[in-house]
């Protein structure tokens, strides 16, 4: 039994087989340190995306990364909050609090490890990619829509419920935005575009936030407001209220014990569950997407190979274990995991090392988040989903792509945006299945024989009529394609059927074939197969279609169908007409 299940620590078993030596680990410190510090920003501004504090985004990185690292499956994936979880965690927190947010995550977590014993780590292969790039892209719009709001440091009426309402209230908003909101957000946008192509090696978010911290101090000495981080969030300590988050190691709490939708304790009970249900298993459907999606990319960065099971295990417990010390969903993140190879990482020691710089940033620099404005962070989400948007990518595939991917494409998208990505993969799924099934069927044909195709079929007798089925017989194609050998007249006998580019039939096509079957032997026609392959003609056998005299024949060749036919036509015929078949 031990060999079927996917192994704990399968990276780090890697990473030791191949030698761990002083050089890799000042890769891995240089890698953790540097990932580490793109790291904090970012999950504190997931964390507020998803409607909690900053905080939990902390304690992500701190828990479920070096969890992650350890039990995965991937050297450099590179754990935590990721921007393609805003939509699905954004509605549970505001339906069920963040002690509903967490609980479901934990639901996931255990999803996750179910996949990976179950060895589901190749689903993967089974998403086609215009589904995949249409929710991204999609999800990457709704994340910079919700960003505009503090952007401009606009006041909505109300919250929104849905993507065209996000879009009335913002507008109807307009009016009170604030210039120094309008200003910190610009500088920032204009850093993170421009820093990048002239100092590659230094974040370019840090920059900008560095840039905004400033600027928004300025402003307000100039009495043009800048909302903040402090002004935002704030957590009691003894009693007393301090601005921004907390300067302390994250502690355990069921998440049914923490605040539900109305700030009360969630509480725990089987309708909770079951309304949770769902949303826990697109969190864990999701996650498994993008953490292997992620790990490919790192491998075809480094030249090394992941175990997607193991992945799949890692991943599960560190969303099982994260929520029960305040952590929100965690997943690898492709950009943290590439600027992770990129910096020289060797082994999981490096997303350990950038747990540990997160921790040292919240232990030591907390009170001077404070001074971060939200509008800066805005600014940091709206580039990162420009970049998960893949623009570029989503018009080249429009440019080039099947009209039927295209199609795909563009309803996972506007699934995504207008309702939800749950609803968008499995539309998309099915909708490329559909078309899938549409094209192999349009592959599958029935086609009379030519007498100039083979000798064997040259003077063939009145009676006997030759057909060759091209392509596989299953349920989107079987009935279409044995309906051609009803077409004939009464006075044919015999039917040859030429089946060599037949690779696989399924139950319809047997369930159509022994209906054909049944109609030839109320007509007296007899059914030749010429050329099934072993894997159709145990197929056949196995669901009871036999040879019998006069009725049915398998046969290697149209040489031998032909005997075959002319055998049957003898055994039926007039003496007379006998003769004239032995002639032939």
């Amino acid at each position: 039994m031990r060999r079927y299940l996917p192994p704990l620590f399968a990276a780090l078993r890697q990473s030791a087989r191949e030698g761990y030596s002083l050089t890799s680990l000042r890769g891995d410190l240089a890698a953790g340190i540097t990932v580490g510090i793109i790291a904090i920003p970012l999950a504190m501004a997931l964390a507020i995306a998803v409607g909690v504090a900053p905080q939990h985004g902390l304690y992500t990185v701190l828990v479920a990364a070096p969890l992650i690292a350890l039990c995965g499956g991937s050297r450099f994936n590179i754990s935590g909050p990721t921007a393609a979880f805003v939509v699905i965690l954004l509605p549970i927190t505001q339906q069920f609090g963040v002690g509903g947010l967490l609980l479901c995550t934990l639901m996931a977590g255990v999803i996750l490890i179910t996949m990976g014993l179950a060895r589901l780590g190749r689903l993967i292969q089974f998403i086609p990619y215009p589904v995949t790039l249409g929710f991204t892209a999609g999800i990457g719009i709704v994340i910079a829509t919700l960003q505009i709001k503090d952007l401009l440091g606009l006041q909505l009426s109300h919250p929104p419920q849905n993507y065209v309402e996000q879009l009335q209230l913002l507008a109807e908003a307009v009016p009170t935005a604030h210039v120094g909101d309008a200003l910190v957000a610009g500088a920032c946008l204009a850093v993170l575009l421009i820093w990048p192509r002239f100092v590659p090696k230094v974040p370019g978010h840090l920059v900008a936030l560095a840039v905004g911290a400033l600027l928004g101090l300025l402003l307000e000495a100039l009495n043009l407001p800048v909302a903040t981080l402090g002004e935002r969030f704030s957590y009691v300590m003894d009693g007393v209220s301090h601005p921004g988050i907390p300067p302390l190691l994250p502690s355990f709490a069921w998440p049914w014990q923490l605040p539900g939708p109305d700030g009360q304790p969630l509480g725990l009970s089987f309708e909770l569950i079951r309304q949770l249900l769902a949303p826990a298993f697109a969190i864990a459907m999701l996650g498994a997407i993008e953490s292997l999606l992620c790990a490919v990319v790192a491998d075809g960065m480094a030249g090394t190979r992941h175990d997607p099971n193991a992945e799949l295990l890692g991943q599960g417990l560190g969303n099982l274990v994260a929520p029960l010390f305040g952590g929100i969903t965690a997943t690898a993140a492709i950009a943290r995991s590439a600027a992770n190879v990129r910096a020289g990482a060797s082994s999981p020691i490096a997303a350990i090392i950038h747990a540990g710089v997160v921790l040292l940033a919240m232990l030591l620099l907390a009170p001077l988040f404070s001074y971060l404005p939200m509008a800066a962070l805005a600014a940091l989400l709206v580039m990162v989903a420009w970049n998960m948007s893949e623009a570029r990518h989503v018009v080249h595939t429009l440019r080039i792509a099947p009209r039927n991917d295209v199609l795909v494409l563009l309803t996972c998208l506007l699934l995504t945006v207008l309702f939800d990505m749950v609803l968008a993969v499995g539309v998309g799924l099915l909708l490329a299945a559909g078309l899938f099934i549409k094209r192999m069927s349009d592959l599958t044909d029935t086609a009379p024989l030519p007498q100039h195709f083979h000798e064997a079929l040259r003077e063939l007798p009145e009676g006997v009529l030759a057909y060759a089925i091209r392509g596989p017989l299953f349920f989107g194609a079987a009935e279409k394609a044995l309906s051609v050998l009803r077409r004939f007249n009464p006075e044919v006998k015999v039917v040859i059927v030429e089946m060599s580019a037949v690779p696989m039939l399924d139950m319809t096509a047997l369930a159509a074939l022994e209906n054909l079957l049944h109609d030839y032997g109320r007509q007296g026609v007899g059914l030749v197969l010429a050329g099934t392959t072993p894997r159709v003609r145990l197929k056949l056998r196995r669901a009871g279609v036999h040879r019998e005299s006069g009725k049915l024949a398998y046969v290697q060749s149209l040489e031998q169908a032909r005997a075959k036919a002319l055998q049957w036509l003898e055994g039926d015929a007039p003496q007379e007409k006998k003769e004239r078949i032995q002639a032939m």
